[in-house]
C-alpha cells in the first residue's frame, strides 16, 4: 500500500484542466476528518484508508486500497483542508478528482474552543459568587489537574483568565492561548424572612 501526503490548495487554477486540450477533470470530493479537541492540540499524522476504481490497461475498473496521511499540526483549526491530488475515482477521458478533507472537531464534554482560547463554564453557587470559590479543571492534553482560585466577586460577565492555557498557536506551537472560566451563577429558589433581613443588613 503506498502513502501520499497532501498539499495546501491555495484555489483558483483548479477549473483550468480543459484549456490547452488537456484532460477535463471530475469535481472535488469533500469529505469531513473529524477530530478530538486532543487530537488538535498535540497534532497527530490520521492515516486514512480510501478505495478508488482505477481504470487498467485492459479496459475494466478494478478497486485498489490506498492509506492517506493527513499531517494535523499541533493547534490546527476545525475547517482546515488538506487536499490529495487526483485521488478520485478514474473515468475514461478524465483527470481524476481531488479528494478534500476538512478538519471538524468533535464536542468535548469540558471546554469549548474559541480561537486559540480554551472556554470552560463553571456552575457555581450564589454564596460562591459573592464570597470565593475554586474551579478544579483537568487540562489538555494529559488531563492533569489544576485548581483556579477565585477571589473576585462574580458579577454578570465576570470571566477568569489564565494566561498560557489554552490551544498551542498553529503558527508557533510554543505560545498558547488562554483558559478562559466563565460562571453560570445558580440563585436560591426562596429565602425565609430572617436570611432576607440578614441580607438587607449585610448589603445595604
Amino acid at each position: 500500500r503506498s502513502r501520499w501526503k497532501p498539499f495546501f490548495n491555495m484555489g483558483g487554477m483548479g477549473g483550468m484542466g480543459g484549456m490547452g486540450g488537456g484532460p477535463r477533470k471530475d469535481p472535488p470530493i469533500h469529505k469531513k476528518l473529524n477530530c478530538t479537541l486532543e487530537e488538535l492540540y498535540t497534532g497527530k499524522t490520521k492515516k486514512l484508508k480510501v478505495t478508488r476504481r482505477l481504470y487498467d490497461p485492459s479496459g475494466q475498473f478494478v478497486n485498489a486500497e490506498k492509506i492517506l496521511e493527513v499531517p494535523i499540526k499541533p493547534g490546527c483549526k476545525a475547517g482546515t483542508k488538506y487536499t490529495f491530488r487526483n485521488e478520485g475515482d478514474e473515468h475514461p477521458g478524465k483527470e481524476p478528482a481531488d479528494m478534500v478533507f476538512e478538519i471538524a472537531e468533535v464536542p468535548h464534554p469540558v471546554f469549548t474552543r474559541e480561537g486559540n482560547n480554551l472556554v470552560h463554564t463553571a456552575t457555581i453557587s450564589l454564596k460562591e459568587a459573592l464570597t470565593g470559590t475554586h474551579v478544579m479543571l483537568n487540562t489538555l492534553p494529559e488531563g492533569r489537574p489544576l485548581k483556579v482560585n477565585v477571589r473576585d466577586v462574580v458579577k454578570p460577565g465576570y470571566e477568569k483568565v489564565v494566561a498560557g492555557r489554552g490551544m498551542p498557536l498553529p503558527k508557533d506551537p510554543t505560545q498558547r492561548g488562554d483558559l478562559i472560566i466563565r460562571f453560570n451563577v445558580v440563585w436560591p429558589s426562596s429565602l425565609s424572612a430572617d436570611q432576607k433581613e440578614s441580607l438587607a443588613d449585610i448589603l445595604h
